[in-house]
């Protein structure tokens, strides 16, 4: 158990001074000293076993853990991420447990794959919830769905035509995925792809979300061209990932549908501002300097129309570390996002994203994935980086 006395309790439904009590992996008490001490009383059994462990946070706040809604567990930053397909299982997993390390470390508690070799996300997910490796909570979805030679060909389950698409996406539900992931387009690190252009059909789209329905498993579909998200947003799907090309109709058709995009600028950033000198591949820089110059005019669309947004960061692409995730927090709030929206798309609308209703704030009942601050997120957004403490299910990892 621990007691978290003398801070701010800072998440999406304000600020408020509170002492916060932990036990079994959840938040038993959220307020005054008197009301701490009585949760903390009430738990155990009196033979010093439940021993509480005190935390001060006095002058610092305490925010929920971050979530970050789209990682790549299987990749490490590395200029060129094709070059991940020699990698051995045991490197690739090796790889897996150190990026899990490094994204609870700097305060992520919560982590969505959406593609990655075979059934290592999902394993990785297995390991830290038996408590075989540390790291985050991780939802994953088994192999992306693309279409023969599509984006990501090289780690992903390739299908074509609708019978073959929902046989895909049954496969990955078979094998435990949390979220289903297609290509509706080309993307930028696959060599001769077209960014924007429709690689999956309308039709294999809505087999794809059709094969999702019955378990009301949410799916995920990487979009940068306007033809590609309205398709996908026309199949019913939950999220847009990247969404670069996004025009103003396309941002409509989302916030009318509840759509969420996720956008990923830390992907484009790592891109661009390394290039090929740092040995990124100039046909990916091309396209990723093309993509950026649209992506100003996606977030102004986006947040004209109140597209609802979830964090995440594409974590694992060229230059795009996992102990770099809350960069991206930042990096929303260039391009229009305020503090306190870029806490909620972190925390509380990308556990709704992700189908998880007792994370995201900082109230009894709810998991305890907290975070120990030395300045209010809602004020500094730089504050999410190198948190004091860290406590993921419950237990301190910081």
């Amino acid at each position: 158990m621990y007691a978290l006395r003398g801070g701010r309790v800072v998440d999406a439904a304000g600020s408020r001074e509170a002492d916060v009590a932990v036990a079994g992996g959840e938040i038993v008490a959220v307020g005054d000293a008197e009301r701490v001490d009585e949760a903390v009383a009430g738990i155990g059994d009196g033979d010093g076993s439940d021993a509480v462990t005190e935390v001060d946070a006095d002058g610092k706040i305490v925010a929920p853990g971050l979530i970050d809604a789209h990682v790549h567990l299987m990749m490490d930053g590395r200029p060129d991420v094709s070059t991940a397909v020699a990698d051995s299982d045991y490197a690739a997993s090796y790889r897996a447990a150190s990026n899990l390390e490094a994204a609870v470390e700097a305060g992520v508690t919560t982590v969505r794959d959406l593609g990655s070799r075979g059934t290592l996300a999902l394993d990785a997910g297995e390991a830290v919830a038996a408590g075989d490796i540390d790291g985050p909570r991780v939802l994953a979805c088994g192999r992306n769905v693309i279409m023969t030679g599509g984006h990501g060909n090289w780690f992903g389950r390739e299908a074509d035509g609708p019978a073959e698409v929902r046989k895909a996406a049954r496969e990955q539900l078979k094998a435990g995925a949390d979220v289903l992931k297609c290509m509706a387009t080309g993307g930028v690190l696959t060599e001769g792809a077209v960014t924007g252009a429709p690689e999956l059909t309308p039709e294999e789209l809505d087999a794809f979300t059709d094969a999702a329905a019955p378990t009301d498993t949410p799916t995920a579909a990487h979009a940068h061209g306007e033809a590609g998200i309205k398709n996908a947003v026309e199949a019913g799907i939950s999220s847009v990932e990247h969404g670069t090309f996004m025009d103003r109709e396309a941002a409509e058709m989302m916030a009318d549908r509840g759509v969420y995009w996720v956008p990923t600028a830390s992907a484009l950033r790592g891109i661009v501002d390394n290039g090929v000198e740092a040995g990124i591949p100039e046909d990916a820089v091309a396209k990723a300097e093309d993509a950026a110059d649209r992506f100003d005019d996606a977030w102004d669309h986006a947040l004209d129309a109140g597209v609802p947004i979830a964090m995440g960061t594409d974590a694992g692409t060229p230059f795009n570390f996992f102990a770099d995730v809350p960069q991206e927090l930042a990096h929303m709030v260039d391009y229009g996002l305020s503090p306190e929206a870029a806490l909620e798309a972190a925390t509380v609308d990308a556990a709704d994203l992700l189908g998880l209703d007792d994370v995201g704030v900082i109230e009894e009942g709810y998991r305890a994935d907290l975070l120990v601050l030395d300045a209010d997120p809602t004020e500094d957004v730089e504050a999410w980086r190198e948190p004091e403490a860290v406590f993921a299910r419950g237990e301190r990892m910081v």
